[in-house]
């Protein structure tokens, strides 16, 4: 006879007979706690999407690349906190760390709402996400400690629900937050939520006693995240300096390299490095990794620029920029649980190549409609396309990078190519806003109509290089002007089809055979759950 199961919020509380594979009342309460904070985390990765021109009026902030950095801030926060967090939930425990992770969060959002220049809403948005980087894998670990590895299957569908509205909802909702409102609620609409969700966590997750393990690599974490900081730092000087020599662009850039370089050599001493780069022995794990890395630095950048456009180019609202770029999520919604299935019974190879010809014909399609008069149906319809695209290629680009894995490697594994992906994503979006910025200082006309209407919005007398371009080009001047402003989106987008169009390389190298798994060759009883990010 098997022990009675204690009570739900005890220390050790099971759910339920571990045999049986109901989904238990007690299970879906704990399942609510996670796909609350896991909203909370996904939205705030896409609502600011929409606001970033918003922020440039606001503060006053002349690059682009700048106000960018309020996106590039908090995926590098995600990425540098992901590798901590499985160390950390040993330590002080997983309830108190999934409760501590939402306080700061929330705290992050309510100091973002106060900012009051660019320079402090980057620093509360890097506290926002140390907070939100702690979400997604906590609530893995809390939902497979709860419902078993058994069940894990279909909670992941109920926590797949925040991962598919987030691209749909968060350029929605911050649109319509903005023009009803102010940019402010879109961090300010955190505090009820956070607030919500910290008294549900109290209530609903089982108490867990830390049980210290692995030693935490303080170096490789002191090496890897100022690294990351300083060279996407120099990158993103490169604009307002004009060249890549100048002392504000190398001095951060060099450094930043330099620890990025000294930590990959650390990695293979400590035997738990902050990143296992031992894995990358695994030519599943290598090749998906760069594929991942690939896509993400190129997709994530120009989906970036999207909303901007809408607003810029074409004078919508930010409600309208919305869900104009709604489309995109839709076409992910369609094809990632069907991807998802595929990806069980097919080879990754014979999936991946029709997802990424999806995502190379929607970027390339952004990148030849941009003018002023392009139909909103043609855009649509390539946004469309390249959610179709992505939907097929993030979960079995995923499933490959970890199935031929054995069980002890998959957390870091998983841990590895999550981080990857948020740096790809910064270094994409930091990119992308460079060349948008570089192609728009590069027109006299845009300038000029700019700095006019700077000078009209503060009352001021307009710089007179700027009188004399709208003089000279008389009639012409408005028209030239919003032509370059279209036109300077061209090149991002030019670059990101290409760059996906070279990710056909390393895709072509995936598995198109059926490759045996290795997830289960270690299991046994009592097998503690592995951290999954």
């Amino acid at each position: 006879m098997s022990a009675p199961a204690k009570p739900a919020g005890e220390p050790g509380a099971s759910f339920g007979d571990p045999d049986d594979d109901r989904i238990t009342p007690a299970i879906l309460k704990v399942a609510g706690v996670v796909v609350l904070g896991s909203i909370m985390a996904i939205l705030d990765t896409t609502v600011v999407n929409v606001a970033l021109p918003t922020f440039i009026t606001e503060f006053d902030v002349s690059s682009y690349s700048t106000v960018a950095w309020t996106i590039t801030g908090y995926t590098l926060a995600l990425a540098a906190v992901i590798p901590a967090t499985g160390w950390a939930a040993d330590r002080f425990g997983t309830k108190r760390l999934y409760i501590g992770a939402l306080t700061l969060f929330t705290l992050g959002s309510v100091l973002c709402a106060t900012a009051w220049s660019i320079e402090t809403l980057i620093l509360f948005r890097v506290l926002q996400g140390l907070g939100g980087g702690m979400l997604m894998p906590l609530g893995m670990t809390i939902m497979t400690k709860a419902a078993g590895p058994h069940r894990i299957g279909r909670l992941m569908a109920i926590l797949g629900i925040p991962m598919l509205l987030g691209p749909i909802l968060g350029p929605i909702i911050g649109g319509w937050l903005i023009d009803s409102a102010s940019w402010h609620w879109i961090f300010l609409i955190n505090l009820p939520l956070g607030i919500a969700a910290i008294v549900y966590a109290l209530l609903a997750l089982p108490a867990d006693a830390p049980v210290p393990s692995e030693t935490f690599d303080f170096v490789g974490m002191a090496l890897m995240s100022p690294g990351l900081a300083l060279f996407l730092y120099g990158v993103s000087s490169i604009p307002g300096e004009g060249t890549v020599a100048a002392t504000k662009v190398l001095v951060p850039g060099l450094i930043g390299l330099a620890l990025m370089v000294t930590f990959v050599v650390w990695a293979f001493r400590p035997e738990h490095p902050l990143l296992d780069l031992r894995l990358f022995k695994d030519r599943n794990l290598t090749i998906s990794t760069l594929v991942m890395f690939l896509f993400a630095a190129s997709f994530f950048g120009a989906l970036l620029l999207v909303p901007t456009y809408f607003q810029q180019v074409r004078g919508e609202s930010v409600l309208k920029a919305g869900l104009l770029v709604a489309p995109q999520g839709l076409g992910a919604m369609v094809t990632m649980p069907l991807a998802g299935t595929l990806a069980d019974k097919l080879p990754v190879g014979r999936i991946v190549p029709f997802g990424f010809i999806g995502i190379i014909v929607g970027v390339g399609g952004l990148a030849i409609s941009t003018d002023p008069d392009t139909s909103y149906g043609q855009i649509i319809a390539f946004l469309f396309i390249m959610g179709l695209g992505m939907g097929a290629t993030m979960m079995p680009t995923f499933t490959s990078a970890l199935k031929t894995l054995r069980e002890h490697q998959v957390a870091r594994g998983s841990t590895l190519i999550n981080v990857l992906q948020q740096v790809a994503a910064s270094a994409g979006i930091a990119v992308m806003s460079v060349l948008l910025t570089n192609q728009q200082k590069g027109s006299d006309a845009l300038q000029a109509f700019q700095a006019i209407g700077e000078a009209a919005v503060k009352h001021t007398t307009a710089p007179g290089w700027a009188l004399e371009t709208a003089q000279r080009l008389g009639d012409r001047f408005p028209g030239i002007a919003i032509g370059d402003l279209a036109d300077s989106f061209r090149l991002p987008y030019a670059v990101a089809a290409i760059a996906l169009t070279l990710t056909l390389i390393p895709v072509a190298m995936m598995p198109r055979k059926r490759e045996e798994s290795h997830l289960l060759d270690e299991e046994g009883p009592g097998e503690r759950p592995v951290m999954m990010h």
